[in-house]
Formats: C-alpha cells, sequence, structure tokens
C-alpha cells in the first residue's frame, strides 16, 4: 500500500553536552517536564500532523527509548493503516554497521522506505521542545515545487554557530548555507527538520554511495550538494516555541519556562495533545508537612518537605525539612530529609541521602547523574 508521507525521527544522539544525563540513555530518551521524554514532542507532531508511517532510528544505548516508543500506540501511531517502527543499525554487505550521520542513517533504512513507496519522506531530530504541524510544512514544500524543503526560525546572533544557518532570496530559496559556522552570516537557523522529495534524496544517497560514501550528514553533505546542484530548496519559518535541550542549561530553563501557565508551549491544549507513555503508579501524596508552591508534582509522588517552582517527575520521595527550589527532578528519585537542592538536574532513579546540599547557579546548573547516590556512608565506613 503507498503511502504518501513517511516521518523519520533521528532519535540515534549520545547528547554527549549532558553529560551524566545520557550516560546510560540516549538523548531522546531523557525525561521532560514531569511527565514526558523529549521524543514525545516530535511523535506527538506526527500523531496530530496526521503523519501516522514513522521510522525512529535509535544507535546510543537504545533499551528506554525503545521501551519507551514501541509500536507507537501510546501516541496513536498504530491505527489508520500506520505504524512505529524501530529501526537500529544493523550489518550490511558492505561492512557498515554504525550510522555515519543523520544522511547515512536514512540510507541504511532505505528498504523500510521503499516499503511504503511514499512520495516525501519528512527527516525530524528526536531531541527538540516544539509543537508543530507538519502537513502545513508539506503544503508548503508542494506549493514551492520544491525538492527539499528546509524548516527554519531565527534565534540570537550569539547562539547561531550552534546550528545550521543560510540565506535565502526574496522568495524564501536557500541560496546559501552555513553548517555550524564559526563566524555565521546569518541568524536563520535550521530547526533540524527536513522534507524531501523522496525520489530524489533516494538517488543521490544510492549515487553517493557508490562512488564515494561522502554524504554521511543533511547538514555537512547532502544540502551543500543540493545547492550545488541548483536543486529548488526552500525555507519554511516557522513561528511558535522551539528549543535545542542540548545543554543542560538549555534543558534546565525549558523545563522550568514549563511552569510558566502563558507559556507558548501550552501542554494543556486539547487541539494539539502531547503525549506520552506514562507508567501506572499511585495518586501523589503530600503530608501534612508538606509545602508546594508554583510546582508541578506528578503521579507517585511522596512529599513531605518544600517545593517551589520545581517539577518532579512520576514516583519521587521527597522527606521531611528538604527543600526543593527551581530544580527538576526525573522519575524514581528518592530525596532524604533536611536536603537542600536549587537550581539543580536530578537524573532518574538517583538517590540523595540525608542532609545533602546541592545547589548551582543560572550560569551553572548543578547535575546528579542517572542512578547515582550523593551522600550517605561509604564502604569505607
Amino acid at each position: 500500500m503507498k503511502t504518501e508521507t513517511v516521518a523519520m525521527i533521528l532519535a540515534g544522539g549520545q547528547g554527549s553536552r549532558l553529560g551524566k544525563l545520557t550516560k546510560q540513555i540516549a538523548k531522546p530518551a531523557v525525561p521532560f517536564g514531569g511527565n514526558y521524554r523529549i521524543i514525545d514532542f516530535a511523535l506527538s507532531n506526527c500523531a496530530n500532523s496526521g503523519f501516522n508511517t514513522v521510522g525512529v532510528v535509535t544507535q546510543y544505548q537504545p533499551l528506554i527509548l525503545n521501551n519507551h516508543v514501541g509500536d507507537g500506540s501510546s501516541w496513536g501511531l498504530d491505527r489508520h493503516n500506520g505504524e512505529a517502527t524501530i529501526l537500529q543499525p544493523y550489518s550490511s554487505m558492505e561492512g557498515e554497521k554504525f550510522f555515519k550521520g543523520t544522511a547515512h542513517a536514512v540510507y541504511q533504512n532505505i528498504d523500510f522506505i521503499d516499503q511504503k513507496n511514499p512520495d516525501y519522506v519528512v527527516i525530524l531530530s528526536g531531541d527538540h521542545i516544539y509543537k508543530m504541524d507538519y502537513q502545513k510544512m508539506l503544503d508548503y514544500h508542494k506549493k514551492q515545487k520544491a525538492s527539499l524543503t528546509v524548516g527554519v526560525m531565527p534565534v540570537p546572533w550569539e547562539e547561531a554557530s550552534r546550528f545550521g544557518v543560510m540565506n535565502t532570496d526574496k522568495t524564501d530559496r536557500i541560496i546559501e548555507f552555513q553548517e555550524k559556522p564559526e563566524n555565521p552570516k546569518s541568524n536563520l537557523a535550521s530547526m533540524g527538520i527536513y522534507i524531501f522529495d523522496w525520489p530524489t534524496l533516494k538517488k543521490y544517497l544510492v549515487d553517493n554511495q557508490a562512488k564515494n560514501r561522502q554524504l554521511t550528514d543533511f547538514g555537512h553533505n547532502v544540502i551543500p550538494t543540493y545547492l550545488r546542484n541548483n536543486e529548488s530548496i526552500y525555507a519554511y519559518s516557522f513561528e511558535g516555541y522551539w528549543k535545542d535541550v542540548g545543554t543542560i542549561e538549555s534543558l534546565w530553563s525549558a523545563n522550568m519556562e514549563f511552569l510558566d501557565p502563558g507559556h507558548e508551549l501550552d501542554i494543556r491544549d486539547r487541539n494539539w495533545r502531547v503525549y506520552s507513555k506514562n507508567p501506572n503508579t499511585t495518586p501523589q501524596f503530600l503530608t501534612s508537612s508538606a509545602k508546594v508552591t508554583d510546582s508541578m508534582i506528578t503521579d507517585g509522588c511522596y512529599i513531605a518537605g518544600e517545593i517551589n517552582h520545581s517539577i518532579l517527575s512520576h514516583n519521587v520521595k521527597v522527606g521531611k525539612n528538604s527543600v526543593i527550589k527551581d530544580s527538576f527532578i526525573m522519575p524514581d528519585v528518592v530525596i532524604g530529609e533536611n536536603v537542600t537542592i536549587e537550581k539543580a538536574i536530578i537524573g532518574e532513579s538517583a538517590h540523595i541521602h540525608d542532609g545533602v546540599e546541592i545547589i548551582g547557579t543560572e550560569d551553572s546548573i548543578e547535575v546528579v547523574g542517572y542512578d547515582e547516590e550523593v551522600g550517605g556512608y561509604s564502604d569505607e565506613n
């Protein structure tokens, strides 16, 4: 059966800039906002846009991510002739096992895409926080008769060197592209969202693989090649909240912004739901000593301390006389008594013992890693 559009979510990145938080899990599987993991936003965008055939390309530490995505049923992707498929590296005839870049990951999964016989392939990053109707971008792509359309938005000039940036003409056709330049000529940044005509992209990838295998990355290789060959490339401007949570500071600030009732990313909007696979757990319980202000407390939490302007994910335990302020606590964390946590991110399943102080600043967020133990008696004692 023919499918007009296949979405490919690239979710294999390590996310090394997140340090301790991604030592044991892939960046797209990192928890966010109490009830979610980062990849939930791309998956929900696909579901809400009517793109029901989704390939999730994994590589680094995929176990938690694979279990979370499953068959896509939590996002409704298992209905209406759709599916979510986990795509992992495998040994090819050329002896290649691991993906060498974003474009190479798609090349390795040509057979999966061809089974669906699409006209268009949407390439998405699995590590951004945003809501976006991809169908509107596809309509624009068709209207412009483009070979490639790139989702773009302006970023602060001081951050432009972190992104692929481009210049466009008066018709929004892209005429110049720089991937993470030291001295950017523009602050119009790629969002890592691409719509390709599949037959054209497939030809480029297959022909190049047979010749010199240089088209490994969309930003570094494919877009410059399209420009040199005068392919029709257009910029699609996005207006709304979009955040690359690739650093500790950006992940922390995105969670803190999430608490703002007037936040652009309205999680309560029933017309554009953000879905997730959440565990079955008990209701939250606040003891008589608990005090909660301007915070988000999710199911399964036990609170006996003070929580101020913070997010506590499911199954977090907080002991008496402990104070948590301006912090994001991931699932299954145990926090003892008389603990102070401020401007910090506490990783999944961490254990903070009695009397510990973890205090950061907005410029230097304190981090406790996945399953890490802080305080308590050492083995020597």
